[in-house]
Order: structure tokens, then C-alpha cells, then sequence
């Protein structure tokens, strides 16, 4: 069983109230017609993959992919005011479950939260998972520039870890652009920036330390923190900054976290087996984005120099496994 973690879809009714303006959500029409979703220093072309279903499971098909976990992106709910990030929420996952239960094989989702309001949010995932069927939620490296880590969000945690489900932690574009907003580098780079500053403060905090069991899967390999993480551990032995919150190395804490295989990229992935191991990698591709590929990340993985058992959990064991499918 194939199955893709990292690939996104805005529902039809989301887009349809993104499209009547009541929104922070900047929606654009290029040229040929077609919807751009405009966030801070990024861009989303909205194209048949992103809301239709029908065209998410011929792409499939043709990639030999057997399930996708379906999840929001950019600019997400967060960017809303409360009450309006909260309904935005509500219809998101409403929406999911719909595919869910008219394509039950094909398709799991991870909710959307509305972040400003960390009781709206707690309430939203409780929902989601109790009522809807949904195996966890998405959450962003920043909420309106504010760290992930902040303790006001320290009772979605808590939700999380008591209804054992997965959080995915997915970057929002940087807080300040500055030198990235030229050439794309907010996705190419900001992305992973973010992504690794998140899980370090996560770690540092003590989040892990006070719920050991949350389930916390991080995108695009987990940023860059698999190349860090020995540096992050000396960080740990000499700075008092570091240190207060961990009983042990931060690395010790890293390893234990699922990570997806975007940007399927050989070396990367196989440097991620080294520090994590096989077992913690999920396939993932960001379709329908353009730098999305779906049989190119399928085929990376099919490719790689691993055992067979190796192979099948990358492909699609691990995710099944986490997710309890």
C-alpha cells in the first residue's frame, strides 16, 4: 500500500468563500482565469488537483499511489480573525470528511485548526477526531508570527497527546522575508528555515519532555535539522540557554519524530535513514503544488539503495502504521 503524507487540497466550499472576499486570504485571477491563493512572499496556483477529487485520484492511479492524507496549506485559517478562522475550520473539515466518506480507500485528512483561538482550536481538534474521523490536525511553524512553542498553544498539545493524534508541523512563510523574497526562496528555503526553528524551540521549551508520546510529524524532512542536530546537541553542553528543560540531548528527542520525504531528494533521504531511521520516513510529493511531483517522489523512493522491508515502510507501512489504517 502506497500512501502520500505531504499533498494538499483546498476544498471547493473553502475556496468559494475565499472567492466572496470576506477574507484575509488575497485570491487573484491570473491571465488564463486561473485562482492564485497570495500569501506573504509565496503563491499557490490553483489548479483541477487542488479541489477535485475525481482529478486527485486519476493522478494517483497513474502513479501508482494508493491513499493520500489530505491536508490544507497556506495561507491556511490562521490568518483569519477568530470567529472567521474558526468557521473556515469547521467547513475545511466538514469538507474532508465528505471525501473521506465518499472515497474511504483513498483518502484520510488532517484537520485545520484556527490557531489565534487556542480554545477554538483544542475544541476544532476534539471535534475533528471524536466526530469527523480525522486521524489529527495540521499546525503551522508561526501563528501570525507568534512561535509555535508560545505556552498558550501548550493545551493543543495536551488534546493532541490524550486523543493520540498526529500533529503535522508544516511551515508557514517566514516572519521576515527580506533576502527571500526574490527567486521563490521563501518555498526553496524559507520553508525549511522555518520548519527547523519550530521543532528547536518545540524541543527546547520542554513540550516533549512534559507529553513524550505526541505524535509530531515534520515536513520537507524535517527541514534541516538532520544535518543539525549534532550541532544542536553542543548547543545543549555549553550554552545555559540550552539547558534547564531536557533531561537528555536534544537529538534524543529529534530521532523519535516522523518526517516526510519531500523534496524526494536521494541523498537528502538517505542521510534522514541515517539519523532517524527508515521507520520514521513517510512518502510525500506536495502535489498538486509546482514543485510538486507525485511519480517522481513515488520512484525516488522505489529507487533507493534500501532493504525491501525498508522500501514498503517509506512507501506507504510507516504511514499506515502512525495513522492506524
Amino acid at each position: 500500500m502506497i500512501i502520500d503524507f505531504h499533498n494538499h487540497l483546498y476544498p471547493q466550499a473553502y475556496l468559494a468563500e475565499l472567492e466572496k472576499g470576506n477574507s484575509r486570504a488575497v485570491v487573484e485571477r491570473d491571465g488564463d482565469g486561473r485562482m492564485r491563493l497570495v500569501n506573504a512572499g509565496d503563491y499557490n496556483i490553483i489548479v483541477d488537483g487542488h479541489y477535485l477529487p475525481e482529478a486527485r485520484i486519476e493522478a494517483m492511479d497513474a502513479a501508482g499511489v494508493d491513499m493520500q492524507v489530505l491536508t490544507l496549506t497556506t495561507p491556511g485559517v490562521s490568518i483569519e480573525a477568530a470567529e472567521r478562522g474558526a468557521a473556515l475550520a469547521r467547513l475545511v473539515n466538514d469538507s474532508f470528511a465528505e471525501i473521506m466518506v465518499r472515497y474511504p480507500r483513498r483518502f484520510t485528512a488532517l484537520a485545520a485548526l484556527p490557531l489565534p483561538d487556542t480554545v477554538a482550536a483544542v475544541a476544532e481538534l476534539e471535534r475533528a477526531v471524536t466526530q469527523l474521523g480525522l486521524p489529527g490536525a495540521l499546525i503551522f511553524t508561526t501563528i501570525n508570527d507568534e512561535a509555535i512553542d508560545a505556552p498558550r498553544f501548550w493545551p493543543l498539545y495536551e488534546k493532541a497527546a490524550e486523543l493520540d493524534a498526529v500533529l503535522f508541523l508544516h511551515p508557514a512563510s517566514p516572519a521576515h522575508i527580506g533576502h527571500m523574497k526574490d527567486y521563490r526562496l521563501v518555498p526553496l528555503v524559507g520553508f525549511l528555515h522555518e520548519t527547523t526553528v519550530a521543532i528547536s524551540r518545540l524541543v527546547f521549551s520542554g513540550v516533549f519532555e512534559r507529553w513524550p508520546d505526541l505524535k509530531m510529524v515534520l515536513s520537507h524532512m524535517g527541514g534541516t535539522m538532520p544535518y543539525l542536530a549534532e550541532r544542536i546537541d553542543f548547543g545543549f553542553q555549553v550554552y545555559p540557554e540550552c539547558q534547564g528543560t531536557l533531561a537528555r540531548p536534544p537529538s534524543h528527542t529529534l530521532k523519535k519524530f516522523y518526517m516526510d520525504t519531500t523534496p524526494y531528494s536521494p541523498q537528502a533521504i538517505r542521510f534522514a535513514i541515517q539519523f532517524a531511521g527508515a521507520d520514521k520516513l513517510l512518502l510525500g510529493s506536495d502535489y498538486p503544488h509546482q514543485i510538486g511531483d507525485l511519480p517522481g517522489a513515488v520512484q525516488t523512493i522505489q529507487d533507493l539503495p534500501v532493504s525491501p522491508v525498508d522500501k514498503a515502510g517509506i512507501l506507504g507501512g510507516n504511514a499506515a502504521r502512525l495513522l492506524r489504517i
